[in-house]
């Protein structure tokens, strides 16, 4: 399993580092950062020139590259050069964001998956009940819902909960903003009450959007592992209906489950950019809208690399999850 892991590893990075050759190439045929200031009431093109000559932009693109890479490796991911805004680090920005959108992500898929994976199974074993009918219902209504109607109407009954709550004489519980920067206040009671509020909604937005994926995937794959041969033969040798889903069918069922959930959870972490915005939160999402709205080629380009980084680290982690449901593939 080690030499797996390995060989997997080795792989993952030349795809990163072409990966972030052609992300640089994109971001800087995107534009140039400093033409913004040509035409700008005092200011000359000895200025243009000086700042394009400190952002290295007079320079091949190869070698703005290569400069950048070794950078980036070394840990300096350079600083935030939007004109007209204070000169921020990209690193210390990007991990700020990142751990935002990770207390969100990670939540809601642990929620998502768990309740998918056992509403699947369960809908695959009682196969045309109505619970099946029930779960397949729901998972298709949640799919046929964009991301944004989701998180609006739940934020609706947030606020009308509040209310209800307010002309109860009690505090106000669901919050529609981002959480402090400084952490939860007060003694354990307090910070759990507030930390709960905070989390819930936007956090349950994501959870029945993975939820529905994480069901339809469940149930298919184990309705297919459940007429496979071996869980016939299994079955005729009087095993248990228990020990035939629990032993036999279900870690097989898992494997397209494990590839939904490394690509699912990359790309929340990237940056859950709706749910982000319709609840105030300044991850991930809110980082990239910034970074291209204001034309910011470090911020965008440390943006990317996390992402990238993000996406083949859950593919390698979905590669030993294959290798763990199915020592055939290790062996392979």
């Amino acid at each position: 399993m080690l030499r797996y892991t390995v060989r997997r590893l080795l792989i993952s990075a030349p795809i990163l580092l072409v990966g972030s050759l052609l992300a640089f190439f994109m971001v800087a045929a995107a534009g140039n950062p400093a033409a913004e200031m040509r035409g700008r009431p005092g200011v000359t093109e000895t200025q243009v020139k000086a700042l394009e000559s400190s952002m290295g932009l007079d320079q091949p693109i190869i070698v703005r590259y290569w400069n950048w890479l070794i950078d980036f490796l070394g840990g300096d991911w350079g600083q935030s050069i939007a004109l007209g805004q204070a000169k921020v680090d990209v690193f210390d920005s990007t991990m700020r964001a990142l751990w935002i959108t990770a207390r969100l992500v990670v939540g809601a898929e642990v929620l998502a998956i768990v309740l998918g994976v056992a509403v699947g199974v369960l809908a695959a074993v009682k196969q045309y009940s109505i619970f099946d009918h029930l779960a397949t219902s729901s998972a298709f209504l949640m799919f046929s819902m964009p991301v944004f109607c989701v998180a609006v109407i739940l934020k609706s009954y947030g606020i009308q909960f509040n209310n209800v709550l307010e002309s109860l004489g009690m505090d106000r519980w669901l919050s529609t903003v981002s959480p402090a920067t400084g952490g939860f206040q007060g003694d354990f009671g307090e910070q759990v009450f507030k930390y709960t509020g905070t989390y819930l909604l936007p956090t349950l937005t994501l959870a029945l959007v993975s939820f529905a994926a994480y069901s339809r995937f469940q149930r298919a794959s184990m309705l297919e592992t459940l007429h496979s041969d071996y869980v016939r033969t299994a079955r005729a040798k009087g095993i248990s209906q228990r020990r035939v889903i629990f032993r036999h069918a279900f870690r097989n069922a898992m494997i397209p489950v494990a590839t939904l959930f490394s690509l699912n959870s990359a790309s929340l972490l990237s940056g859950a950019i709706v749910t982000e915005f319709v609840f105030g939160w300044r991850g991930m999402g809110h980082l990239l809208v910034q970074s291209v709205r204001s034309f910011d080629p470090y911020m965008l380009m440390g943006w990317l690399m996390v992402t990238a980084t993000l996406v083949v680290l859950f593919n390698l982690a979905a590669d030993v999850l294959y290798g763990i449901l199915d020592p055939r593939i290790r062996l392979a």
